[in-house]
């Protein structure tokens, strides 16, 4: 029985393998023969959609990982532990671990890798600084505090899928936004 490809869904397939291989191995040491057979597409079809292997990166990046910008934070006045922790629940930060990974894995080496994982942390600290001040009003006098707890939660957000990935140890975001409160009362 000859199976039947939609054409629409190839691009996605495309994606969905290269994301799952350069995740395990990098973009370096993944061939686009191997996201072509993956993917079940003839190799040619990916250079149809992506005209040069980087491109597939690029789309990836582009595509996969995205904080919506323009949402309302859940502050608790008073409480900075559960703003955070409500923060981090209801945060749209679209990137599964494996794209995580590989925006820390390509930054490196790939100029708009770097420049997405740095609008998305930016995103993510301007979101939790003004989560802090919402939460702590009489400290908005301390920019410095709070831009660094809020620098030290985006990045336990963005970074603990990786962390897990190497060493099998989860980060409980609720016990980080209960050390970072602490540390600013």
């Amino acid at each position: 029985m000859v199976r039947a490809v939609v054409i629409g869904d190839a691009r996605t397939r495309i994606l969905d393998a290269a994301e799952e291989l350069f995740a395990g191995g990098g973009y370096e040491a993944t061939p686009t023969a191997v996201i072509a057979r993956l993917a079940e597409v003839p190799k040619g079809l990916i250079f149809h959609y992506f005209p040069r292997k980087i491109d597939v990166l690029v789309a990836l990046v582009d595509e996969r990982t995205l904080v919506e910008e323009g949402r309302e934070v859940d502050a608790v006045p008073g409480d900075p532990a559960r703003t955070l922790s409500r923060l981090a629940r209801g945060l749209p930060l679209r990137a599964s671990p494996a794209m995580r990974r590989i925006l820390f894995r390509e930054a490196d080496t790939h100029g708009s890798v770097k420049e997405r994982l740095g609008r998305l942390n930016g995103e993510l600290i301007r979101r939790a600084r003004f989560a802090l001040e919402l939460a702590l009003p009489g400290a908005r006098g301390d920019a410095a505090r709070l831009e660094v707890a809020a620098a030290t939660f985006a990045a336990v957000l963005l970074y603990q899928e990786n962390l897990c990935q190497l060493t099998g140890h989860q980060i409980d975001p609720d016990a980080v936004a209960e050390l970072i409160a602490h540390s600013l009362v």
